[in-house]
C-alpha cells in the first residue's frame, strides 16, 4: 500500500485529494501537512475531507511526516511547493506538483532536485485536459498557419495567478506544433490602437469571478469557419484523481522530472 503525504491538506484541494484517496485502491493518506500556526493543525484530517476519521493529524512537521510516507502530493503555490521539493529530495521522496505560476527560475531550481527524485510537475492533472492537450497540437499540425488562435480562460475569483498554468500550457502544446516560440507569440493585453493581428500571436483572455473552478477554450479561427476546443471543470475532484493516479505511477520510477502526458501515456 503506498502512503501518500498531502500538503494545504485543510484547503481546496488537499481537501479533495485527501477525500479522494480515502476512496482509492492501492494508496492511502500516509500524512497531512499543513502551514504552522493553521487553526486546523493537530485535527485529524478527515474532518476538512469529509470524510471519517482517518486516525492521521493534520501536522505541520513536512519532514517528519515524508519519513512515514512514500510520496507527496502538493497542491499549493510556487514557493511552498519547491520548499516541499526539497524536502523530498532530501529524504529520497517522489513527488506530484499541481501548484501553478512557476517562474523560469524556479523551474529551473526545480530541475535540480529532481535530479534526485522523481517528480510529476503539470499544471492541470485532469485526464481530459491532458486529452485536450493531445488534440490541440494534432489540431494545429493539421491547421497550419492559416487559422489564427486565441485562448480564453476563466477560474474563480481568489485564484492568484494569471493566466492559468493550463492555458499557459495549451497556448505552448499549440506553438510548439505550428513551430513557434510562445515566449514569442503569446499576446496577453489589447488595448487601444493595437494595428492588425499578426497571423503568428497567439492571444490570451483572462477572466476571474465567482466560483468557477476552471474552463479553458481554445479557438482556432479561419476564414468562414472555426473550431472551438473547450473544457469545463465542474468540480476540483477531477484534479484530485489525476493527482491520485500521478502518485500511484511516480513511485519506483527514475530520477526526473514528468508530467501528465507520461503518466497517462500520451508521449
Amino acid at each position: 500500500m503506498i502512503k501518500a503525504v498531502v500538503t494545504g491538506a485543510a484547503g481546496r484541494m488537499g481537501s479533495r485529494i485527501i477525500n479522494v484517496l480515502s476512496a482509492s485502491e492501492g494508496i492511502a493518506l500516509g500524512g497531512a501537512v499543513e502551514r504552522k500556526g493553521h487553526s486546523l493543525v493537530g485535527q485529524d484530517a478527515g474532518g476538512p475531507a469529509g470524510v471519517a476519521a482517518l486516525g492521521i493529524k493534520i501536522t505541520d512537521d513536512l519532514s517528519s511526516a515524508l519519513k512515514s510516507g512514500d510520496v507527496l502530493i502538493d497542491f499549493t503555490f510556487p514557493e511552498a511547493s519547491l520548499e516541499h521539493l526539497k524536502a523530498c529530495a532530501e529524504l529520497g521522496r517522489p513527488a506530484v506538483i499541481g501548484s501553478t505560476g512557476f517562474t523560469k527560475e524556479q523551474l529551473a531550481r526545480a530541475a535540480d532536485y529532481v535530479r534526485a527524485i522523481p517528480c510529476v510537475l503539470s499544471p492541470n492533472m485532469s485526464v481530459g485536459v491532458n486529452v485536450c492537450f493531445k488534440a490541440l497540437a494534432d489540431i494545429a499540425k493539421i491547421l497550419g498557419s492559416d487559422f489564427d488562435v486565441e485562448i480564453v480562460e476563466s477560474h474563480h475569483r481568489m485564484k492568484k495567478d494569471a493566466p492559468s498554468g493550463t492555458a499557459v500550457r495549451m497556448g505552448e502544446v499549440v506553438a510548439r506544433a505550428l513551430g513557434r516560440d510562445y515566449r514569442q507569440v503569446a499576446n496577453y493585453h489589447r488595448e487601444g490602437i493595437t494595428g492588425e493581428r499578426t497571423k503568428e500571436e497567439i492571444g490570451m483572455q483572462t477572466i476571474r469571478g465567482g466560483d468557477i473552478v476552471g474552463e479553458h477554450t481554445v479557438y482556432f479561427i479561419g476564414m468562414g469557419e472555426r473550431i472551438e476546443l473547450t473544457h469545463r471543470a465542474h468540480t476540483r475532484d477531477m484534479f484530485a484523481r489525476g493527482a491520485v493516479r500521478a502518485a500511484k505511477w511516480v513511485v519506483g520510477r527514475k530520477p526526473g522530472l514528468y508530467d501528465m502526458q507520461d503518466v497517462l501515456g500520451l508521449k
